[in-house]
């Protein structure tokens, strides 16, 4: 099965999708897609970096709460998007019917380089997690998140629906998981001398950094928008997306407020600014040594269901951007009996075992959301431009508090990348730049295909 050439821009819903993927996902997996590309390392990682860029418990609370708020009204936006235009690639589709191929191509492109990336940096916290249960050396740490990467993605290679299994038992085990360890820490573990109590930061210590803290906190709600890219496989799109988006944005942000409450009531705050391994640091003090192994595991199938998340549908990006002719065509093909588009899932898997081998956790989270936020918010705007551009678009779903949802959005968005920009100048004009490194790429491209055309 080969898929149609050109691009489609219909927004009939089908049994058989318009992109030549079949729908084959419902709200259950489609959810469980959501909230467990969200759910992954971030939350076992990020808080110490959150505290490290604040000063207090209330501080490291507001900046959880700032993020959350910021990151539900992006799903509340992009859900008008995705019922409106139900195709496979996701935001790179918003961008096209809103602005154009070129800033469509310019999104793609910067994923060519971040998305990849921010697989990367979960696979190497699942091999980190596993490094606490077996020796693992540098390299042995690198070569365990090769192999989480690989596995993934032989599963979307040959069965979406087999990957949305994968995603949606590994979902329901890491809610489990960190349902468990909440209890444990408000039941079992000395609230006294957590952050809350004895173990306080100094009143000489409490600072605001809040865009450093807020990159943080975005990095650990990033996800939201990473179930879009399955929008041409999901039954029933109009209706489902948008449940799907909210009621996942709603889990994660009740997890991730509830997960951090616990590590703040268990951890004095020096701790937990220190700790790279907060959830584990925490099952210690409240269980004992056991403690670590038993989050190490649960830490595990959590990313582990990320990657494997990212891998079902970040690669249907490439996939949209070559039946658009935006990158090179054997990226658009269709297995012929799996129906799975197995060479964008190769590509995809390949770059992400560079990004596996070429930079830390740190440096691939701040280039990830430094990179790819900023076409969330024009994806968001595209919100705004489309109500006054095209009024007759069949919406299925209209963003609730419209205008002032998209906005703040995009204003919180905004905020964090001229936060970044102040603190860490170099890394963030990097990241810029080499989105617009895409510009003369893109030039090239198309003059390259129009004398295809022409010969």
């Amino acid at each position: 099965m080969q898929p149609p050439t050109g691009g489609i821009r219909t927004t009939l819903v089908t049994e058989e999708a318009p992109d030549g993927l079949p729908r084959r996902l419902g709200f259950w997996v489609t959810t469980a897609v959501m909230v467990g590309t969200v759910i992954g390392s971030g939350i076992f990682r990020v808080p110490a970096q959150v505290a490290a860029g604040v000063g207090s418990a209330g501080e490291v609370a507001a900046g959880w709460v700032v993020g959350g708020v910021i990151a539900l009204f992006g799903a509340l936006s992009l859900s008008e998007l995705a019922a409106a235009f139900p195709r496979s690639g996701g935001v790179f589709v918003y961008l096209r019917e809103v602005y154009g191929p070129a800033v469509a191509f310019l999104f793609g492109w910067t994923l060519l380089f971040f998305y990849p990336a921010g697989t990367a940096a979960v696979a190497l916290v699942f091999a980190e997690y596993l490094g606490t249960l077996l020796p693992l050396s540098p390299v042995g740490v690198r070569v365990v998140a090769t192999g989480a990467i690989t596995v993934v993605s032989i599963a979307s290679y040959y069965s979406v629906r087999g990957a949305g299994a994968i995603q949606s038992a590994a979902t329901l085990g890491k809610l489990a998981a960190i349902a468990a360890l909440v209890s444990a820490a408000f039941l079992l573990g000395d609230g006294a001398a957590g952050a809350f109590g004895r173990g306080a930061p100094a009143p000489g210590d409490a600072h605001w950094g809040g865009g450093v803290a807020l990159v943080a906190a975005l990095w650990a709600y990033n996800g939201f928008q990473d179930m879009v890219p399955i929008a041409g496989e999901v039954r029933d799109p109009g209706r489902v997306l948008p449940r799907a988006l909210l009621a996942g944005s709603a889990v994660v942000i009740a997890v991730y407020l509830a997960a951090n409450a616990a590590y703040l009531y268990v951890l004095p705050y020096t701790a937990l600014r220190a700790s790279p391994l907060v959830a584990s640091d925490t099952a210690v003090r409240v269980i004992g040594a056991a403690g670590a192994g038993t989050v190490a595991v649960m830490v595990m199938v959590s990313t582990f269901g990320t990657v494997n998340g990212l891998l079902l549908t970040q690669p249907r990006v490439f996939y949209a951007m070559a039946r658009e002719g935006l990158l090179f065509g054997a990226l658009a093909r269709v297995h012929p009996r799996f129906f799975t588009p197995h060479i964008a899932v190769v590509s995809f898997a390949a770059l992400a075992l560079v990004s596996v081998w070429s930079g830390t956790f740190e440096q691939l989270t701040q280039a990830f959301v430094l990179g790819v936020w900023p076409f969330l918010a024009l994806a968001a705007a595209g919100v705004l431009v489309l109500r006054r551009t095209r009024p007759g678009l069949a919406r299925p779903y209209r963003t609730p508090g419209y205008p002032v949802v998209p906005l703040v959005f995009i204003a919180g968005t905004l905020w964090m990348v001229c936060s970044a920009l102040v603190a860490n100048p170099g890394p963030t004009l990097a990241g810029v730049g080499l989105t617009l490194l895409g510009v003369p790429v893109y030039v090239l491209w198309r003059r390259v295909a129009r004398l295809r055309l022409v010969r």
